[in-house]
């Protein structure tokens, strides 16, 4: 028995000695560890006979019972003496000033997008979507776009390699492609808009590689341009909040629409500035006409019984002339400065830009 009670005492003493942690795990291993002293007489059970176990056993396993219930206990207190000091030395002064947080803006595109989608969503208009990366067919031919368009030369439109079939994919130059796809997998009437980036090998003060455009596609029985200028102006109006708003219709010439027109607004400018509804001056800002007979055609709908109008318009041109931003390719600059002048409040992006 002595063996046992030898052990004991020593380790009782030195578990209440311990002064932090550390020291207190030092000592758990040198008792209960695998190669502590209290395990070896454990493990010395299975080669003692039948009688010598049933008298050691319970001795060394109540050995063991006390040596876990005093480190228990002293890691308890000793947790609790660390907490305290930590809570001592470790403090916030509430009366410092906060910290600056930086406040997001929401990007002009961005809120430009949505003031036009949220106009043309309250007309009825469904919004569509498309691939940006096109064949052909969809970009160019079923848009009564002839292969020798000056659309389809190298320096206007990004190309991909051939394929095995022999065939170019482009980078779409618009996204009238999703009014075709619409139109072969929908029946009439439709209405929707199409809004989302496009691609177009040019770049200056005016264009960007990169641009967003949102147009829109109206089919059904007895349109007619009457629908088509109605729709517009008062787009138009409600987008740049002003209900007298004069608004233009220029003959135009688009291979996918005929008759076709640009759309213009009344501007003037006065100290460097473009004021927008004033004045005797034009600015176009987007196209539009009835949709081609092959167009119909080329979507699968009979022109002699539907037909439709559609439009286009470039949603950084838009946003440049209602926040007056003179350069559009500072939309893609990243400049943090720009964005704080520019940019939007979560709360104004809410409120349509009120």
């Amino acid at each position: 028995m002595t063996d046992a009670k030898s052990l004991q005492d020593p380790f009782l003493s030195d578990i209440k000695a311990a002064n932090d942690l550390s020291a207190l795990e030092e000592i758990r291993l040198k008792a209960l560890g695998k190669q502590g002293k209290v395990t070896q007489l454990m493990k010395s059970l299975g080669k003692m006979s039948p009688e010598e176990r049933q008298e050691k056993g319970p001795v060394y396993n109540a050995l063991r019972q006390i040596l876990t219930e005093a480190l228990a206990n002293r890691r308890h207190i000793l947790e609790e003496q660390a907490l305290e000091a930590r809570l001592a030395s470790e403090y916030l002064d509430v009366t410092l000033p906060v910290r600056h947080q930086a406040e997001g803006r929401i990007h002009p595109l961005s809120q430009a997008m949505f003031e036009a989608i949220s106009i043309l969503k309250e007309m009825g208009f469904s919004v569509a979507e498309g691939p940006h990366i096109e064949d052909d067919f969809y970009n160019f031919t079923a848009l009564n776009i002839p292969e020798l368009h000056p659309a389809r030369q190298e320096q206007d439109t990004f190309y991909f390699r051939e394929d095995a079939s022999g065939q170019r994919k482009v980078l779409r130059t618009h996204t009238s492609p999703v009014q075709i796809r619409t139109m072969l997998q929908s029946k009439p009437p439709l209405r929707i808009i199409a809004p989302g980036r496009v691609f177009r090998s040019d770049y200056d003060q005016t264009h960007t590689p990169v641009f967003h455009q949102i147009e829109g596609l109206y089919v059904d029985k007895n349109i007619h341009m009457g629908h088509l200028k109605g729709c517009l102006i008062d787009f138009c109006r409600r987008y740049f909040d002003n209900p007298r708003l004069p608004v233009r219709f220029r003959p135009a010439y688009f291979p996918f629409t005929e008759p076709s027109a640009e759309v213009d607004i009344a501007c003037t400018r006065r100290n460097g500035q473009l004021l927008i509804g004033e004045g005797e001056a034009w600015l176009e800002i987007l196209g539009a006409g009835m949709v081609h007979r092959k167009v119909l055609e080329n979507g699968g709908i009979d022109p002699d019984v539907y037909q439709g109008f559609a439009f286009g318009m470039g949603v950084e041109r838009i946003a440049m002339l209602k926040y007056g931003i003179p350069d559009l390719r500072s939309f893609y600059d990243g400049d943090q400065r720009w964005l704080k002048h520019h940019g939007f409040g979560a709360y104004s992006s809410l409120m349509g830009g009120v």
